[in-house]
């Protein structure tokens, strides 16, 4: 199962990671406190869309980059965890 919140996380640090950029760098820029940043990008806090929108403009990214960013990991996820269907025929059956 996709948390969405944790895809949002990892996607947020990766972003920060990529440019070199601090926790405090960003949480500076955005107006928001250090420890709650971390904690969205560790996937335990959900930030609402104006949250996004200032952490996304503190890192100079578009939310429309990231929400992409977003769909094709949950999606790579989706795809890896997805059970594989067992070929249900049953072999043991007798012919009438």
């Amino acid at each position: 199962m996709v948390l969405l919140r944790e895809v949002i996380g990892s996607q947020l640090r990766h972003a920060r990671k990529a440019q070199g950029a601090t926790l405090r760098d960003i949480s500076t820029k955005a107006n928001v406190a250090l420890g709650y940043l971390s904690e969205i990008e560790r996937g335990q806090k959900e930030p609402s869309s104006e949250l996004l929108s200032s952490i996304c403009l503190a890192l100079e990214i578009s939310v429309s980059t990231l929400m992409r960013g977003v769909t094709n990991e949950a999606a790579r996820i989706e795809n890896q965890v997805r059970p594989i269907k067992a070929n249900r025929t049953n072999t043991n059956s007798k012919a009438a």
